[in-house]
């Protein structure tokens, strides 16, 4: 259970709901825990203020989500200032161009023909931008100038990601510029990492064209299982570190900071998302003026990715729900380019119709959900505001710890990683499609290879790999009694079987030991059997449906539920549910 933040303001707070209506705290409490006994998660003697504890949600870095803001949250706050004003916690800009985001395109497939198809394609359906990766596997260098074209350099901002040879992709891209005899849009970067000799030579291309240099890429430590906090102190640690390589290649402070962009990951999680990115405006204005950076020219330009972790190789179509939520986090949460990544980029290269639907989320949202028509929509709230200040000051913290031992970060992000595999483990971070809801007779779609594959942590890799090497016999499900009886944990238990690659033979209703130990029979006896039925029945006949699987055939009875029935395990709402399977599966095995 996450640590409640009671506001110290209950029952002073009045909140008017319609003309004539309001309410404070302690109506919200005794409203809320009505609800909670309704549903038996919060006992009939239990006091009101006990929903707080209850509903209180919890960061992977310990932070609190309150499930009701009140002033008292903010009140020893900071005042956030206005958008487009330092610290720019609320934009770095006061209005939003074209109502709305940069719409950033990813093309990483090395097939030369199909990336050109695919630029043109993109940027003809509502792409702005182009976030190209260059490389062995990736995009040849030397195809850029196929790939740009028919581009208008002018109006569509270039950003590499150089793997092998960012001088030569930077080369190549400014090649293409030279060639075409314009100025390229301000928002082109030639994405390099300053504190090599040909990062260095990189950022001097780019300074020479009028365009960035230098990109933070904190996805890297995202998609290394690294946390809201850890990301936010990475990008802080990195960014010092190539401000000083580029003051130390004698650049003024000022011209070094215009130089860089940062890259950060935007996730389901809606709400940590929207004040990572809010944080991480407030925190590079910090940095910048300690560095003695003008305060307007403190902003952070955003490059805000949605998660690769976060995604699922299985039932990949779920991932479209993913990406949606964390394109309107990333918005709202005032990035100024957003990349979707298409549903399939788990199964491996996208295609045509994937590339469609990511462009189109983004679309959706600004367009029809006019989501850039607002600056900071999420300003002025409580949560999100103590949120917001919170992870800043965690994150400022790390990175302070990282200037002192940088090498420090690794250790802490496998403790993160840990950390979340076993809340997955257990289903309190549940994914749908995988460890939730899913379904082992689905045909996912096929995907050509990727050249080089994304370095990511997945979130669900554990359940993958299950998944990916099915169990080579079933489990039969003994349901006691008529279905309306066995439904709740006869799915239940199902559910849980699927989501480590075993698939369930089940009886269907019964009325005795008798008709359980025949639909065993039927089912060609199966060495694992699980129980799944109501306590009663459990308790007037659930030991002698265990001893007579036995006596038929079976090795290993487990019982869905926490009744003792003399069964050699059990499975309940809030087992280890990796540690459960793989148990299981070691029975099928034997």
């Amino acid at each position: 259970m996450a640590s409640a933040q009671v506001p110290e303001d209950v029952g002073a707070v009045r909140v008017p709901l319609a003309e004539g209506i309001d309410v404070d705290v302690a109506d919200w409490e005794k409203a809320t825990a009505a609800v909670l006994r309704k549903s038996r998660k919060l006992a009939d003697d239990a006091p009101d203020h006990d929903v707080w504890g209850l509903l209180t949600q919890e960061t992977l870095d310990g932070l609190s989500i309150t499930p009701l803001g009140t002033p008292s949250l903010v009140a020893d706050l900071d005042d956030p200032g206005l958008p487009g004003e330092a610290p720019f916690t609320r934009g770095t800009t006061a209005t939003r161009e074209l109502e709305g985001w940069d719409v950033r395109g990813w093309f990483t497939d090395p097939d030369v023909d199909v990336t050109a198809q695919h630029v043109v394609t993109d940027l003809e359906n509502g792409v702005n931008s182009l976030w190209i990766t260059v490389g062995d596997g990736a995009v040849p260098a030397d195809a850029l100038a196929r790939i740009l074209e028919p581009v208008f350099l002018d109006l569509a901002p270039v950003v590499l990601d150089a793997l092998d040879d960012p001088l030569a992709a930077a080369r190549a891209l400014d090649a293409v510029i030279e060639d075409k005899a314009v100025q390229p849009h301000p928002d082109t970067s030639y994405g390099a990492d300053p504190t090599t000799p040909d990062g260095l030579a990189v950022v001097e291309l780019a300074r020479a064209r009028g365009v960035r240099g230098v990109v933070v890429d904190a996805t890297t430590v995202h998609d290394a299982g690294a946390s809201e906090v850890q990301e936010l102190a990475y990008s802080l640690a990195t960014g010092a570190r190539y401000l000083r390589a580029l003051v130390e290649a004698g650049l003024s402070v000022e011209d070094a900071a215009a130089q860089i962009d940062v890259r950060y990951a935007a996730t389901d999680e809606q709400l940590t998302t929207i004040a990572k990115l809010r944080a991480a405006r407030l925190l590079w204005s910090r940095m910048l003026e300690l560095s003695d950076v003008p305060a307007e020219q403190r902003g952070q330009r955003q490059h805000a990715v949605t998660s690769r972790p976060m995604m699922s190789a299985y039932d990949p179509y779920v991932n479209m729900l993913r990406t949606t939520i964390a394109a309107f986090s990333a918005g709202v949460g005032g990035a100024e380019a957003v990349t979707v990544l298409p549903f399939d980029e788990p199964l491996g290269l996208p295609e045509a119709f994937s590339r469609r639907i990511a462009r189109n989320q983004s679309s959706l949202l600004i367009h029809e959900s006019h989501l850039g028509k607002v600056v900071d929509i999420a300003g002025g709230s409580y949560a999100v505001e103590k949120l917001t200040a919170e992870l800043a000051q965690a994150a400022w913290t790390l990175f302070g710890d990282l200037e002192e031992d940088p090498d420090s970060l690794q250790a802490r992000i496998e403790e993160r990683v840990a950390a979340r595999e076993q809340q997955i483990a257990v289903r309190q971070r549940p994914i749908t499609g995988l460890t939730e809801f899913p379904n082992l007779q689905e045909t996912r779609p096929e995907r050509r290879p990727y050249g080089r594959a994304p370095v990511v942590h997945r979130y669900g890799a554990s359940f993958e790999a299950l998944r990916d090497d099915p169990a080579k016999a079933p489990v039969f499900l003994a349901t006691l009694g008529r279905v309306a009886q066995h439904t709740a944990r006869a799915t239940f238990a199902a559910n849980l079987f699927a989501a480590g690659g075993i698939e369930t033979v089940v009886a269907g209703a019964t009325e005795g030991v008798d008709d359980v130990v025949s639909a065993y029979r039927d089912a060609g006896t199966p060495a694992v059997a699980c129980l799944a039925g109501p306590d009663a029945l459990y308790a007037e006949w659930g030991e002698d449906v265990v001893g007579a699987l036995r006596e038929a055939g079976a090795k290993h009875v487990i019982v869905a539920g926490k009744n003792d029935v003399g069964a050699d395990d059990s499975a309940a709402m809030g087992v280890d549910a990796l540690d459960f399977l793989r148990r299981t599966r070691q029975e099928l095995a034997s």
